[in-house]
Parts: C-alpha cells; sequence; structure tokens
C-alpha cells in the first residue's frame, strides 16, 4: 500500500498567514503541520509517499523534507496541483504514482494522537473497496457526515445543516485502485470542486466500504480556532504516538 498526502490549496481561511507560505508549513506546536501526516502514513508501516501540493511555495516542501530521511525514508514523491479543484482533483494526480496499488490518503492538515496501524492492517486484508475512519465531534456540520443503517454506512453528507449523527469523516481515506476511475466520472459541486464525498458514496453504493472510529483525539487544524486547539493538545499529550 502507498501513501498520499494532500497538501496544495490556498489555505484561506488561515489569512494572512498563508500570504506568504502554504499553509501545511505553518507550525502546529514545536514542528510543522506537513510533518504529522507524513507520519500518520510511516506509523502504519507505509514507505511510498506522494506528496501533492501546489501555489508558489510548493517548492519549500522539497526544501524542508528532502528525501525523508527524518521520517526513516529513503525517499518522497512530489507533484503539483494547478489551482484548486477540490480534495478529488487533488488525488487524481496520484494515479501515476499509485500504480493500481491500494492507496492510504491523508489531507495535509490532520492530526491525530494516536495512529492507523490497525485500520490500514485491516484494509491490507480487503480484498477491493474502501475504508474510512470516523470521529465523535461537537460540530459535525463542519463535515462530511456519516449516516448509519445500523451499524451500516448508508451514504455521507457533506456539511449537512442537521448531521444525521454526531461522528465526522475525517481526512483519511483508504481506497482500491478503482478510486481514480470514480473520480473521472465526478461533476464539480455546488462549490465548483470535485467533491471526496461523491467518492466515497460510490463505493458505498457498491457496498465495498469498511469504516473505524479512530482512537484518541484528531483535528483538521484548517481553521486558527482548530490551528490553536491541535497545538496545545500536541503540546500537552503528543500525537502519533505508536
Amino acid at each position: 500500500m502507498k501513501g498520499v498526502v494532500l497538501a496544495g490549496g490556498l489555505g484561506s481561511r488561515l489569512y494572512p498567514l498563508t500570504k506568504v507560505t502554504n499553509k501545511h508549513l505553518l507550525p502546529v506546536y514545536n514542528e510543522p503541520m506537513i510533518y504529522y501526516p507524513i507520519r500518520i502514513l510511516v506509523n502504519a508501516g507505509i514507505e511510498e509517499i506522494l506528496i501533492v501540493t501546489g501555489g508558489n511555495n510548493a517548492g519549500d516542501f522539497l526544501r524542508l523534507l528532502e528525501n525523508g530521511k527524518d521520517f526513516g525514508l529513503k525517499h518522497i514523491n512530489y507533484t503539483y496541483q494547478q489551482g484548486e479543484g477540490g480534495i478529488a482533483a487533488a488525488l487524481s494526480l496520484a494515479e501515476h504514482f499509485a500504480d493500481r496499488d491500494k492507496i492510504a490518503v491523508v489531507l495535509g492538515d490532520n492530526i491525530i494522537e494516536g495512529n492507523i496501524r490497525k485500520a490500514a492492517d485491516e484494509f491490507r486484508k480487503q480484498k477491493e473497496g474502501a475504508r474510512i475512519l470516523l470521529k465523535e465531534v461537537s460540530d459535525p456540520q463542519r463535515f462530511g457526515v456519516p449516516v448509519f443503517e445500523g451499524k451500516k454506512i448508508i451514504r455521507v453528507e457533506e456539511k449537512p445543516a442537521n448531521p444525521a449523527s454526531n461522528y465526522a469523516v475525517i481526512g483519511i481515506y483508504m481506497y482500491d485502485c478503482r478510486v481514480f476511475e470514480f473520480i473521472r466520472s465526478l461533476k464539480p459541486s455546488e462549490r465548483g470542486e470535485l467533491e471526496i464525498t461523491d467518492v466515497n458514496n460510490f463505493y458505498i453504493r457498491e457496498g465495498k466500504m469498511q469504516w473505524d472510529v479512530l482512537d484518541g483525539w484528531w483535528s483538521d487544524a484548517g481553521t486558527f480556532e482548530s490551528l490553536q486547539s491541535a497545538g496545545n493538545m500536541v503540546a500537552k499529550t503528543g500525537a502519533n504516538k505508536i
């Protein structure tokens, strides 16, 4: 299984901090934000990793990360996203890198207390399909929200005004090679983006979606409030524990 970190976008919710740098290079307590999603993948036993980035500061990732020696890696792959088009559009750039292998995808602003090794190992055993991670949150309307029928997810609703559950689909996804086929069939949402929720719903309709609840805390660090909260939690309890 290969790993993909999506670290593009303009980070407009964190302006003016992002006026002169990429959001994922901002500090979260004592390390750059991008370190945390890379460690999520490394702790899951993934050694082949692609960073998808963009904007005027893409070269800073290479200067910071080099070939990944600080993470015990021999090499890190990079690709460039022109403009913005949503998470699914960014993920589409990883098709050549994936080369029909399974992939684990982490959004570049996702920070977790623990690790995803158990979920990753379960996905390795899956013959096909996808696997997502959920976390109970106080503000599910900010996220993709799973709708349950018993213990089965029957769909995911994107930022619903009246959430059907208190769970959020966090920014860690695992897919088989069909994910790129699904992305090619997508049409832009009202926001003008290719939504990852639509990709997840493809797998759900085919009955090939599994899920786990993440242990420990999680933050998306994409707003001033969540960025500060993530830094405070890392300072207090640490992150990416094995």
